[in-house]
């Protein structure tokens, strides 16, 4: 499936991200309102033929995805780095580079002391200090391991940064552990132990704990 997180709280469930094969599953989910990170197919066009609930986005992804069907009182503009408060959780939009068509962010959630940041596709995380400080979990881009993915092709830099080095973001910023996501086809094709023990290994090295997601995984995340 197409990278997708559920942050359950006290009843409320949150989503962040909707790609295009959660199209005729979204009705089945039920979520109390959609954060989308970018307006790329895998991760917002599971919502073009409408959404149950209210859906969050910034105006970069609403510019992307204006003619959707969904109706005008479900959407919701977010504006980065400005904390909002949904069900006593406080979610906030940190700026990301990651392409130059769909301008991306990654999302900061806390609620009673424990934090997350998930951010699945990611070249750099602006304010990377603020968007890690205290985070119990990391939910990253695991597009490749330590092979580079990222360009230049203009100004801005694009694609996908390894999770070697989203681990030593971990490392530096004192988060203790790191779930990888949205996995690219060295880890989708890959020997399941030896993509594993590889990960293990490099998190080990920075005093961190790591693993790579599968559908249906369930984290509990506590102060």
């Amino acid at each position: 499936m197409h990278a997708s997180l559920l942050v359950s709280y006290r009843g409320t469930d949150l989503m962040l991200d909707c790609g295009e094969d959660w199209l005729e599953k979204i009705g089945g989910m039920n979520p109390g309102a959609i954060f989308i990170t970018h307006a790329h197919p895998d991760h917002a066009w599971g919502l073009k033929k409408g959404a149950p609930c209210p859906v969050y986005g910034t105006e970069e992804t609403w510019q992307n995805i204006g003619n959707f069907d969904i109706a005008q009182d479900r959407r919701v503009l977010i504006e980065k780095r400005k904390p909002i408060d949904f069900h006593g959780m406080t979610v906030e939009a940190f700026p990301v580079e990651h392409s130059t068509r769909a301008e991306a962010v990654g999302y900061r959630i806390s609620a009673s002391g424990a934090t997350i940041f998930y951010v699945p596709d990611v070249v750099y995380i602006h304010d990377r200090n603020e968007a890690l400080s205290g985070a119990q979990l990391y939910v990253g881009d695991g597009a490749t391991i330590v092979r580079s993915m990222v360009r230049k092709p203009g100004e801005k830099l694009i694609g996908h940064t390894p999770i070697r080095t989203q681990l030593t973001w971990c490392q530096k910023e004192g988060v203790p552990r790191a779930v990888f996501s949205h996995c690219g086809s060295e880890i989708v094709e890959g020997d399941e132990r030896i993509v594993e023990d590889k990960v293990r290994e490099l998190a080990r090295q920075r005093g961190i704990e790591a693993q790579i997601a599968y559908d249906g995984m369930e984290v509990e995340v506590r102060t």
